[in-house]
């Protein structure tokens, strides 16, 4: 048995903080990890979400900065809570699947982000760093 994970209100507090601090703002955080610490301040997590958090902290506080996760474990893909896809840290396409969650949003959502990367990759194997209007061109 896992010993309990106990976080105070205040420790919870500091934590965000510094999240945030770490990732101006919380401009660069991954949506489910700007979700993340607004459960946290509002005292809404599990001991499976405070390991979650606490497992954030980590990550937005180390030495080496933040590190993006990539979507749907698309490798070299993410997104902001803005909805800009970037490959390789270049936007290149914008989505807004989860803004209405419609039945089926993510599964849309997984779908269009494969295709997205399948395009990169193709764009790449040319010889040509994709960006946005290049990936308009090549649907």
């Amino acid at each position: 048995m896992k010993p309990r994970l106990v976080l105070t209100k205040d420790q919870i507090i500091e934590m965000s903080l510094a999240i945030l601090r770490a990732t101006k703002d919380g401009d660069m955080l991954a949506p489910h990890h700007l979700k993340l610490v607004e459960l946290a301040v509002n005292n809404m997590l599990n001991q499976e979400g405070l390991a979650m958090f606490q497992a954030l902290f980590g990550n937005a506080t180390k030495a080496g900065g933040y590190t993006t996760p990539f979507l749907f474990g698309i490798e070299n893909l993410t997104i902001d809570q803005h909805g800009v896809v970037r490959w390789r840290g270049i936007a290149v396409e914008q989505f807004d699947h989860a803004v209405w969650k419609q039945p089926g949003w993510r599964e849309r959502m997984l779908r269009d982000a494969q295709e997205v990367a399948a395009r990169c990759q193709s764009l790449e194997a040319k010889g040509i760093q994709p960006t946005a209007p290049l990936l308009l061109q090549s649907r």
